[in-house]
């Protein structure tokens, strides 16, 4: 990115958020915190009326707004894809949100590139499996959960445990949400069982955002994440599978902690990180017939204790 391609850049992050960290505009853009004082500084000799306060950050004077923007064909082509991936895994009334807005960017864009979106709109697709869950059209759950987290609001959710097989009522300090393996996650703090956990929004039967608010105590969805794996063990596994074989593993192998393969004149070799030595090997013994086990003695030895045990019931018959 050229310099004043970064320059507008930096004008429009600064006018997307209150108050921007010298910071993060140097991560953003893979620059230096001088470079960002330099740059800040070329804004205000040309007139941007910005704001700035040590240990706080860049902020623009109250009142001062930037004419139209004009958004490049590749900018414009990532929103036609974003919509239709934002239709497909949000409820209706999220999706038709972003749909409204970006009905908003088409208006400022130039008729040459409105003409291109037009033609390549019909050329993108994002299939839904039957596996996604259908959700509710009663709440727009997702905008619910977060207009409580902006607001430090407690949810009262009604849910079902898949676990314990039962309903019960739980109310709730959100912390964030999730999308993972078709599903929506909502972190939040459970009164009831005084801890954080997870609830998959299909499981959410009905939800309410209550008057009472909470202390913001919370860390951030990122940290939380992060901090919930890293103590996890993880077991590297290399398995070599015939090259027909492979080929009919499709998305399974992407849940057992797939990490990379290589081609080989033997088969397909796979690399793993996975969190369940258990699930893997049971996982692998379904085409066991075509595979083998290079590394992870753990995995090895769960698989012959497993086909140890298949074989003696075979025998009992």
């Amino acid at each position: 990115m050229n310099r004043i391609d970064r320059l507008s850049a930096i004008l429009i992050q600064l006018q997307s958020r209150r108050v921007v960290r010298a910071q993060d505009i140097a991560d953003r853009y893979e620059i230096s915190l001088r470079t960002v004082y330099r740059d800040i500084r070329s804004l205000e000799e040309a007139g941007i009326p910005v704001i700035g306060e040590a240990g706080v950050g860049y902020s623009l004077m109250e009142g001062y707004r930037l004419p139209p923007v004009m958004f490049t064909r590749e900018e414009a082509t990532a929103f036609i894809t974003a919509e239709k991936l934002v239709k497909n895994l949000t409820e209706s009334n999220n999706s038709s949100s972003y749909t409204q807005a970006l009905d908003k960017i088409r208006a400022v864009l130039r008729t040459a590139d409105k003409d291109y979106l037009e033609h390549i709109d019909h050329r993108i697709e994002v299939v839904k499996t039957n596996r996604v869950p259908e959700m509710s059209l009663q709440h727009n759950r997702l905008q619910t959960i977060l207009d409580a987290v902006a607001a430090k609001k407690i949810l009262r959710l009604d849910y079902f445990s898949y676990f314990k097989q039962e309903r019960n009522v739980r109310f709730i300090e959100p912390v964030g949400v999730f999308y993972l393996d078709n599903y929506w996650h909502l972190i939040a703090w459970c009164r009831l069982r005084k801890g954080y956990r997870d609830f998959r929004f299909d499981r959410i039967l009905d939800i309410a955002t209550t008057e009472e608010h909470y202390e913001d105590q919370h860390p951030s969805l990122k940290s939380y994440l992060h901090d919930q794996h890293k103590e996890i063990p993880l077991e590297e596994v290399t398995i070599l599978v015939d090259h027909k074989a492979s080929l009919h593993l499709g998305e399974q192998k992407f849940y057992q902690g797939y990490v990379a393969e290589k081609d080989t004149p033997e088969g397909v070799e796979m690399q793993f990180l996975t969190m369940s030595v258990e699930g893997f090997a049971r996982w692998f013994m379904s085409f066991a017939d075509y595979a083998v086990v290079l590394k992870s003695e753990a995995t090895k030895k769960r698989v012959r204790e497993l086909f140890t045990g298949i074989s003696k019931k075979l025998k009992a018959l």
